[in-house]
């Protein structure tokens, strides 16, 4: 487990990294989806932080954050979206999150799985996929 400082110090690199500065809302953010166990809904971040944020913060944030590269989105199967950190390979203009996304259906916990492929999907001719996303529902190992 990283220390609080290593943390920081990771949060502080990547902002750099991506040619933004460093507030104390993306560093508060960044802290939250380090320190989570997997993906993050808008609304977690009030639960989360102890204080409440500025929704309209929050979501300029996400978006920017989703623009750079350092997160990407997970659907769902509600109307909800979630939020998970993108490995080091991403950039701006780049993500490379094409992996299968694990929701448990008992305690509610969207995790990437990174070492899972994206089984290849045969489409009729004339079509031309941009974007193939996988969500598997089922019980976590944690709450089996």
């Amino acid at each position: 487990m990283a220390t609080k400082q290593q943390i920081t110090e990771r949060i502080g690199t990547l902002l750099r990294d991506s040619k933004l500065s460093v507030t104390e809302t993306r560093t508060k953010i960044l802290e939250l989806f380090m320190k989570s166990n997997g993906a993050l809904e808008h609304s977690d971040f009030e639960k989360l932080a102890g204080k409440s944020f500025d929704r309209v913060t929050v979501y300029r944030t996400l978006q920017t954050f989703l623009d750079k590269g350092i997160i990407h989105k997970i659907p769902t199967t509600d109307t909800s979206i979630r939020y998970a950190v993108c490995k080091s390979e991403c950039s701006e203009h780049d993500h490379h999150d094409h992996h299968v996304h694990f929701k448990c259906e008992e305690c509610g916990t969207t995790i990437c799985l990174d070492d899972t492929d994206i089984p290849q999907i045969q489409l009729p001719k004339g079509y031309a996929a941009s974007n193939v996303e996988v969500i598997v529902s089922g019980v976590c190992k944690s709450c089996k």
